[in-house]
């Protein structure tokens, strides 16, 4: 095990990064934490959130600090209001939206470290104001282990999921 010097962390001083509608600030990197996890807060405009996906290689944890969402955790869907969480196992298909008529947020902890990765290059891919191209974000999905991004399911808000 990697031993780490212990870190304080203060929220508004993180620098946010922006990707498809959500703002994340990257409490605990992977290099604080020796690989071990990655803490981050999430913030999601309404109707908001990610398209169905799998993480291969991370378990997430989602508490709810604000609002409300809807989380699709395999075939099951859960309204998640603030105090609520969910637990993400790796390899589990998951989604989340904001049901919320302002801003909702999530703490998330992720298993291993690392998964900031995907969203500081997602952010990067996004840079000029349009959507990633489908094969930078394929690409991109593929070295962070995130398969299901190219629809496994319906985008959030669409359908009875």
């Amino acid at each position: 095990m990697t031993h780490t010097p212990g870190k304080v962390v203060a929220r508004d001083e993180v620098a946010p990064v922006r990707w498809l509608g959500e703002e994340g600030r990257f409490l605990l990197r992977a290099e604080d934490t020796g690989g071990l996890y990655s803490f981050f807060e999430v913030t999601t405009s309404p109707g908001g959130g990610p398209p169905l996906h799998i993480h291969e290689a991370e378990d997430e944890a989602f508490y709810v600090i604000e609002g409300r969402y809807s989380i699709v955790l395999g075939d099951e869907e859960y309204e998640a209001p603030a105090g609520r969480l969910v637990y993400g196992p790796r390899g589990v298909p998951h989604k989340f939206r904001n049901i919320s008529d302002g801003p909702s947020k999530l703490l998330v902890v992720a298993t291993p470290g690392g998964v900031e990765g995907f969203f500081e290059g997602l952010s990067e891919l996004m840079a000029d104001g349009g959507p990633p191209s489908p094969p930078d974000m394929i690409e991109l999905a593929a070295r962070y282990h995130v398969e299901g991004l190219e629809q496994v399911g319906p985008p959030p808000g669409v359908g009875s999921r």
